[in-house]
Formats: C-alpha cells, sequence, structure tokens
C-alpha cells in the first residue's frame, strides 16, 4: 500500500551518467497523486532516462526518489507494484493477434479466461482495434501497433502510470482518442506522468509541466504559469482604414499605456498588454474617435515561445548529438539490457 497519499513521485537531485554524458543532471519533480504531469522536452532532453529511474528499470547514479512514499533504490519491488510504463516503443508480440495479446497480458495481469476476455474485447473497442481483433499483429500498421500497446499497458489500472511519449506516431484520430483515456485514467483515480515533445499535448493535458533540456529541469509550472512568465499576453489590431493607424496607436498609449508596433503592409498593430480587461476600454476609445476595427484578437505566448525563451531552441528540434553520445557510451538501451 502506499505510504504517501499526496505525492505520487517526489524526486531530489536525480543524476544519470552515460560516460562523458551527464544524460540526467540533477532533476527534481514533484507529482500530486491524482493529477497529470507533463515532461516537456526536445530528444535527447533526459525525459526517458528520468522515466526509467523512477521505474527502477535504471539505477540513479546520484539523487534519491520515491513513489507514494517507497524509495526506488530501497523498495523496488515495491514500487513495481503501484507503477504502470508504457515506453516509445511496442512491446507486443507480432507472431499474435491483437486479441491472444491482450488476453495474454491480462493473464499475467493474474484476470481469469473469462475476464480477460471481457477485458481483451473492451480495450479492442476503446482503441479501435475490434476489426482488427483476429489479425496477426504482422499485419498491422504502425499506428495499430502503438494502440495495441497502450491498451495492453491498462489491463491492471495502477496508481501511477509513466507514459513515455505514448503518441509518438500516431495520426490526430488515435492521438486525440489517447488523450481522452489519458483523462479517463485521471478521472478514475491514476496518476499520470507524461513524457511528450509534443507542446500541444502538454498544454491540453498536463495539470503542471516540467520543460527539461539536456538533463535538467528549466522552468516548471502550470501552463498559464509557463506563458506568463515569458511575457505579458499580446492585443492584436487590424483597422478597416490603415489611414487610422498612427491615431489608433495614440489612442493605444493613451489607455494601456504601451507603445505599440506598426507592420504597414498588414495594416495590423501589436501592443504588449498585462491586463486583457483594459480591451474594452480600448474599443469604447477607438468608437468615440470614429476609428473603426476590422480584426481583433488577444493572444497568450504559446509553449513554444516559453520553450525557445527558456532553451533557445525549438522543443521539436532533433537533439541528435547528446543521442549520438548516450549510445556511444553505452545509453539507457544498454545498461538496461545488463540490469536483467
Amino acid at each position: 500500500m502506499p505510504k504517501s497519499t499526496e505525492w505520487a513521485v517526489e524526486a531530489h537531485g536525480l543524476v544519470k551518467v552515460f560516460g562523458d554524458n551527464r544524460a540526467v543532471d540533477g532533476v527534481d519533480l514533484s507529482v500530486r497523486t491524482g493529477t497529470v504531469y507533463g515532461v516537456l522536452g526536445p530528444n535527447g532532453a533526459g525525459k526517458t532516462t528520468t522515466i526509467r529511474m523512477l521505474a527502477t528499470l535504471l539505477k540513479p547514479d546520484g539523487g534519491d526518489a520515491t513513489i507514494f512514499g517507497h524509495d526506488i533504490r530501497r523498495e523496488p519491488q515495491i514500487v513495481r507494484q503501484l507503477i504502470g510504463v508504457t515506453g516509445q516503443y511496442a512491446s507486443v508480440d507480432e507472431t499474435l493477434s491483437a486479441t491472444e495479446n491482450l488476453v495474454l497480458f491480462s493473464r499475467l495481469n493474474g484476470l481469469s479466461r473469462a475476464d480477460s476476455r471481457r477485458k481483451s474485447a473492451e480495450l479492442l473497442e476503446e482503441f479501435g482495434l475490434t476489426e482488427a481483433a483476429k489479425r496477426p499483429l504482422k499485419n498491422f500498421s504502425g499506428g495499430m501497433r502503438r494502440r495495441l500497446d497502450l491498451a495492453a499497458s491498462l489491463i491492471s489500472q495502477p496508481p501511477l502510470i509513466f507514459l513515455d511519449e505514448p503518441t509518438t506516431g500516431l495520426d490526430p484520430r488515435t492521438r486525440s482518442q489517447m488523450w481522452d483515456t489519458i483523462r479517463r485514467l485521471v478521472a478514475t483515480g491514476s496518476t499520470v506522468l507524461l513524457t511528450t515533445q509534443y507542446l500541444d499535448e502538454a498544454d491540453q493535458l498536463a495539470d503542471r509541466i516540467a520543460v527539461i533540456d539536456r538533463g535538467i529541469v528549466v522552468a516548471e509550472g502550470t501552463a498559464t504559469e509557463l506563458k506568463n512568465s515569458v511575457g505579458s499576453a499580446s492585443l492584436l489590431l487590424k483597422l478597416a482604414d490603415a489611414a487610422n493607424l498612427q491615431r489608433a496607436r495614440l489612442a493605444i498609449l493613451d489607455v494601456l499605456g504601451v507603445e505599440s508596433v506598426l507592420t504597414p503592409e498588414a495594416g495590423r498593430i501589436t501592443a504588449p498588454m498585462s491586463d486583457p480587461d483594459t480591451v474594452t476600454d480600448l474599443l469604447l476609445r477607438l468608437r468615440e474617435e470614429g476609428i473603426a476595427v476590422a480584426e481583433l484578437s488577444v493572444q497568450q505566448p504559446t509553449l513554444d515561445e516559453v520553450f525557445l525563451a527558456l532553451t533557445g531552441h525549438s522543443a521539436t528540434e532533433e537533439e541528435a548529438a547528446d543521442a549520438a553520445k548516450a549510445a556511444a557510451a553505452g545509453g539507457p538501451e544498454r545498461e538496461l539490457e545488463d540490469a536483467r
């Protein structure tokens, strides 16, 4: 049974070194029970290595962590009973059909024959695989195999589920289905720690987000907090008559107290704005002066802008050099094989 009910994961100063590469360099994470916690970063950032340490698949070279209060070093067997892990690559048997795979996993999880078949049918329906249930996996597309792998990981719904880039390689429709599944898991009592390269995925799902880059956490907070940390909202205006651009800029300066940026060729004005409520005051002022507005929008910075501001590069940028270093030094995969 879990010792801690408030915190599903507490990690302090986790370190993992492969040769000369510090794949994880002092990561701190605190994941509250009953939430989705997103770990956002590019390939090679250290996301998967962090997950493997927390899941007791890799031994940390430094730091400590607990899962529901149980130490990952001293109580690995208890930790493994409290977690489920879905990696980036399918672990299903290609010689078996979809149904046979799920029944096999269900039986390994202790379900009876009848319950295994019932659970398998439910999961095949949820992931849109019912029509292909009897086909061998060697005839499945990559996306179908991924969906089956995800279904297999949900047979036994553990208190904490690690999803390591669960939607990589999925089409938009299946990706959306997976998002719904993750929300359902949390609604029915699970905690989810999700790693992803997809900014919209973290934005849509995560209650809190850790931005990780080159083995360290460079920022942590809610999506809104992270966006606010790199700047205020922006007001975008397009006037019906470009001849009024300068007058509109004077009105913005007077009402909002900020300088605006003019884009003459597009007839647009952009201005930073700390309080969206002042938009109403500005619109009243423009109406009083007879300045017609064709378009108006208020936008928050995106998570992509957050990542660029924090790291100097895009969250979707490939970190081939770091990945190559890890592979040359043995990498997580080799150490995992050694642990076996």
